[in-house]
């Protein structure tokens, strides 16, 4: 058996540079690092040596520039993925977040972080966590509960069982996740004879199950007996590239179709058949037929609250649901029909058995009367066609709208951004809404934007943050300037955490320490944004209104470099167009009558739940 003589770093580094998608393209095409002792001398020698044909990325932010990495897979519907590497300690604690992030959205992330000496020489290491009763655990083992697959190696040969497994996690359509493999800094720098056969390109073909015959029975029942059907679109179309299968579907039998945050872009916002997104930011149009549907049909959805309005959004007595998942996890929730499949064969095998099968269309009205709503709330105020008021979300949205291409990719996560963009941004491609709400992460933004440019470099990137998440992470701003890759940042300050605030005072408490203004402060706040992000190397400037936003929009369409626009927004309203209930506990007791009289109100909307049919 020929073999190859090789640190367990330079093993890993060269194993991992071969592994290919179906495609031809490789499923990791580089690593982020930031170095430390705990990588620098193995996993760092190895990827320098390594080169061009396997580049490494240096971000300014662990989390950061692992969201990075997270949002290139999203991007790239899971066909590719990236690597990350960090040192021991809070080097390696400060990707937890976002492996929890990645877990959430089922995204694929191989996470390296340096790990304690397997032979314990010289323990405690610095930065060692060490536990009194667990003379094995380390700091990695935080890891384990937001990992899809874990592993400490602490022998070289042990790459051997425990690369291939990873990979087979990243690459599985059901159990894709994060995968951590934390690294003995001294076994990086070991040397074993590896077979050369371990390092031929291997290709990992994406596997998509078919539907268990007895479960298309019971979902093509449901669907005949069916007279007021909803598809609601999840992440899983897109992951799947079902966006072709789930039209083809909806037309051949006339059943209407909702988004979620992860499914928007499934199918063009103009398609008669799309009511636009669903639940607690939903529609007035999709949630109307929402209330009233008699089979709802989750399409790779894992019927998160949102999506459900806490479920008491489908009001109707008689509703069954139909779970069309890759995962049997999902497939079964809430008593649902399963039918475990992957989501394009899924669909297709349906549209083939249920010919001459067809429903009655929801009313036009219900769009078009939406899309009136959107256009008003979204436009110029005509009372201050200048801007002399300070702008809602919504206006910004509609000015930023306005201002893009249908090749734009808009990127958003945390705050009321999200709700607002749910409701009202219209995106015509797939993968031109990309929204990370699973975890809804405050700081992936702008991160988050450069691994979505790095996916799709030939569409602009648009972020749009809020002061918020902006002050929370954005040191990678500078790293898409020092790579080249240009992002748009739309930066709206509103002087606080704004969603959160309103969502404080909805559940009847007082503004209190979410606003800059009405948080604990003996020196007003003054942040000047575009000072600091024209010193990470950006273009900048601040507007005054809407109309000078649409003209920085222009310029900064044809900039050189990465551009970011700031502008003041009113912290208080948002759309009350379209919407539902969601479940936020209010207390019992409080000297406050405001909080008595929500509290009132919650225990009235907590009698259209159903947990259980």
């Amino acid at each position: 058996m020929s073999t190859l003589r090789l640190t367990a770093a330079q093993a890993l580094v060269r194993y991992i540079s071969v592994q290919l998608n179906e495609d031809g393209q490789p499923f990791i095409p580089g690593c982020w690092a930031i170095f430390g002792h705990g990588n620098v001398a193995g996993l760092g020698e190895a990827l320098a040596a390594a080169g061009d044909s396997f580049p490494t990325w240096r971000g300014h932010n662990e989390q950061g520039m692992a969201h990075a990495a997270i949002a290139f897979a999203k991007a790239k519907n899971r066909k590719q993925a990236m690597a990350v590497t960090t040192s021991i300690g809070p080097g390696a604690t400060n990707l937890v977040t976002a492996a929890a992030l990645a877990h959430v959205n089922r995204l694929p992330v191989l996470f390296i972080p340096g790990d304690v000496f397997a032979n314990r020489a010289p323990d405690p290491v610095l930065q060692q966590i060490e536990d009194f009763d667990d003379g094995t655990v380390s700091a990695n083992d935080c890891f384990r509960p937001v990992s899809r697959y874990f592993d400490r190696i602490t022998r070289p040969e042990q790459l051997l069982t425990a690369l291939p497994r990873a990979f087979a996690t990243l690459t599985d359509p059901e159990r894709c996740g994060p995968a951590t493999l934390a690294f003995c800094q001294d076994v990086q720098a070991e040397a074993y004879d590896y077979p050369a056969s371990f390092f031929e390109p291997k290709t990992w073909h994406r596997r998509r199950p078919r539907p268990d015959d007895l479960e298309l029975q019971s979902a093509l029942k449901a669907i005949r007996s069916a007279e007021r059907p909803l598809i609601i679109a999840g992440g899983g179309v897109l992951y799947s590239e079902a966006c072709d299968a789930l039209k083809v579907f909806a037309e051949t039998h006339g059943i209407p179709v909702a988004e979620t945050q992860a499914g928007k872009s499934a199918m063009a916002w103009d398609h008669p058949l799309n009511l636009g997104s669903i639940g607690v930011t939903g529609s007035s149009a999709a949630n109307a037929v929402a209330e009233s549907a008699d089979l709802v049909i989750g399409v790779g959805t894992r019927f998160q609250d949102f999506t459900t309005g806490s479920w008491a959004l489908f009001k109707n007595p008689d509703r069954k649901i139909l779970a069309i998942n890759i995962a049997a996890y999902d497939s079964a929730k809430h008593a649902a029909v399963p039918l475990v499949a992957d989501a394009r064969v899924a669909l297709e095998s349906l549209t083939e058995k249920l010919k001459g099968h067809k429903v009655a269309k929801p009313p036009a009205e219900l769009k078009s009367d939406w899309l009136k709503a959107v256009d008003a709330v979204t436009s110029l105020p005509a009372e201050h066609p200048d801007g002399n008021a300070l702008p809602t979300d919504a206006q910004v949205i509609g000015a930023v709208q306005r201002s893009t291409s249908e090749n734009t990719i808009v990127l958003c996560a945390a705050g009321g951004l999200p709700g607002e963009l749910h409701k009202l941004w219209k995106t015509s491609r797939p993968n031109g809404y990309h929204m990370e709400y699973g975890y809804s992460c405050m700081g992936y933004e702008i991160a988050g934007g450069l691994g979505a440019k790095m996916a799709h470099p030939d569409r602009d990137v648009v972020v749009m943050v809020g002061d918020g998440s902006y002050m929370m992470m954005n040191s990678e701003l500078a790293t898409s300037v020092m790579l080249g890759h240009k992002i748009i940042v739309v930066l709206l300050d509103n002087r606080g955490y704004g969603c959160i605030n309103r969502l404080q005072m909805a559940t009847g408490s007082k503004s209190f320490n979410n606003l800059l203004d009405t948080a604990r402060h003996e020196v007003p706040s003054n942040i000047d944004f575009t000072a600091h992000a024209g010193s990470m190397g950006a273009i900048s400037e601040k507007v005054a209104n809407l109309q000078d936003l649409e003209k920085a929009m222009h310029r900064a369409r044809v900039s050189d470099r990465s551009h970011v626009i700031v502008i003041d927004t009113d912290p208080l309203p948002s759309t009350d167009a379209g919407g539902h209930w969601w479940d936020v506990a209010v207390p019992e007791v409080s000297e406050r009558a405001e909080v008595a009289k929500a509290r009132k109100n919650y225990q009235a909307a907590l009698v259209h739940q159903r947990l259980v049919d």
